[in-house]
């Protein structure tokens, strides 16, 4: 299978390269930035593409691949660090520039290659602090922006590109198609990535593990799709767990043990452990602190069960790209944004090894193979919820008190959606609350009470994310809704920030 490499030099958008490349049917795998020259033969990518990073190429500990990789004579892109660096390593120029993040008009120069087809002009995503003040020798500017006289640049002979802004965020318009430009035209990969293959590669990769597995299911869309592939390779070596924490939305449990039990022949076994989980998590605020605490209670609650109805060698996880991203442990030098239960919450005692057949894939691929496995739509279009459960949409100490509002405002924000037809246009919506309290007057009198913040963000991938503009109206019938049937709540408030600077997730 023709694959791109993306080398990793410490953008948060680096997966976000890969993710928009397998949208066109071509597989693309982030390394490490200092991957070594042999590692990189065995890949036997058919183009390079350098991601973006924090550190300017002129520091004393700027990172730098080897020299080699350059000798390779394969197509190579440069994106934002690893557009300065191509000007850097090839006999331009680059300086401390006035910082630029946003929107920028990126007007065309040249629209062979590259740049074919995507216009005159289009909207170029910009998060930079150096630009090339001076081009390499043999390169020629193909795009520029008011401040950014070499935005994009070229050498047809070498096949070397560099961009100053970031096609693989939505902000950029024809992002996807500079990509494609890049991956299929300059680089002639084939489009060979389908998730019918991946299916039939990961079942025969699973079927050859020896001993009995343990899957975590949730109920939400990673975890049962995990299991299905599993149970699809080893048959009945498969048991899976479903683990009531107390932190679930409102009635869920239920509605899980159904689902399991009318649609999967699978092995299924409940267990409620919602008393233990919300006694470890009385009097913690730190929102580090709870995603650990529920991931250690998680993987303790596996493991006891394990002991009484194993034996058991592996524990199955639905961790998918995003969640080894944020944790930090993916292979490049990206800051670490939040612990995810099932990847950096992991104790170190823990006595089963882990797997997890869909690591290396983004949520809308997951929905894909779901749909494949004959999941029912109405699992795998519901929406994404976080594995610490309600524990991070509650900020601060999480309470009986909390614990109820965040419920019930929860599931009027889902019910209303669904009535005015755009739960399945959104990416993720739900309520929050936290300790901060308003006053607010019910009849005559004055109430002091919660304030629960609402959260609806459009997403392709949950990488970057942008709030949604729900009608006036619809955000009063919430807000009525929400005040009028929670004793607690006086104030409703819309959360309008995009992710990033913020996350999708209060926590």
């Amino acid at each position: 299978m023709d694959k791109i490499v993306v080398l990793d030099f410490g953008s948060q958008y680096s997966h976000l390269i890969c993710r928009r490349i397998r949208e066109f049917s071509v597989y693309a795998e982030l390394v490490p930035f200092d991957i070594s020259y042999e590692e990189l033969q065995k890949h036997n990518p058919k183009g390079i593409i350098f991601s973006g990073g924090p550190s300017s190429v002129y520091s004393s500990e700027a990172p730098m691949p080897e020299n080699k990789i350059f000798e390779m004579n394969l197509p190579l892109l440069g994106i934002c660090y690893g557009h300065q660096l191509i000007v850097n390593k090839y006999g331009g120029k680059v300086k401390r520039a006035n910082k630029e993040y946003g929107s920028s008009l990126l007007t065309i120069d040249n629209d062979k290659d590259l740049l074919n087809g995507v216009g005159e002009s289009v909207r170029a995503w910009m998060s930079h602090g150096d630009e090339a003040e001076q081009i390499p020798p043999g390169f020629q500017v193909i795009g520029h922006t008011e401040s950014a006289k070499a935005a994009a640049i070229a050498s047809e002979e070498k096949s070397v590109y560099g961009i100053q802004f970031h096609p693989e965020v939505v902000h950029t318009e024809q992002g996807t198609e500079i990509l494609k430009n890049f991956v299929l035209k300059v680089c002639n990969a084939k489009q060979e990535w389908t998730m019918e293959g991946f299916i039939e590669s990961s079942v025969e990769k699973i079927s050859k593990i020896e001993g009995n597995v343990l899957c975590g299911v949730s109920g939400g869309i990673d975890s049962t799709v995990a299991a299905l592939l599993i149970h699809k390779a080893i048959g009945d070596r498969l048991k899976c767990v479903f683990v009531n924490n107390g932190l679930l939305r409102l009635n869920e449990e239920k509605e899980i043990e159904e689902m399991f039990r009318d649609n999967f022949k699978v092995n299924f076994s409940p267990v409620d452990a919602s008393q233990e989980f919300l006694g470890k998590l009385k009097g913690i605020s730190d929102p580090e602190e709870k995603r650990k605490i529920v991931g250690e209670e998680f993987v303790r609650v596996f493991t006891n069960f394990a002991e009484k109805s194993g034996p058991f060698k592996w524990l199955a996880q639905g961790t998918l790209y995003p969640d080894v991203i944020e944790s930090g442990v993916s292979k490049g030098p990206a800051a670490v944004i939040k612990s995810h239960h099932n990847v950096g919450g992991l104790p170190e005692w823990l006595n089963l090894e882990i797997l997890e057949p869909l690591r290396e894939l983004y949520k809308d691929e997951v929905r894909q193979i779901a749909k494949i496995l004959n999941v029912p739509e109405k699992l795998f279009m519901r929406h994404p919820f976080p594995g610490p459960g309600l524990s991070v949409r509650i900020i601060g100490e999480v309470t009986p008190s909390k614990l109820e509002i965040c419920k019930i405002a929860s599931k009027i924000v889902e019910d209303e959606l669904l009535e005015a037809n755009l739960y399945s246009k959104v990416w993720q919506a739900y309520a929050a609350v936290g300790d901060d309290r308003a006053v607010g007057v019910v009849g005559d009198e004055r109430k002091y009470g919660n304030i629960v913040m609402i959260r609806v963000v459009d997403s392709i991938d949950a990488m970057t994310a942008d709030w949604t503009r729900l009608p006036h109206g619809l955000l009063e019938k919430i807000s009525n809704r929400i005040t009028n049937e929670i004793e607690d709540v006086t104030w409703v408030t819309y959360t309008i920030s995009s992710k990033p600077p913020a996350t999708i997730e209060p926590q």
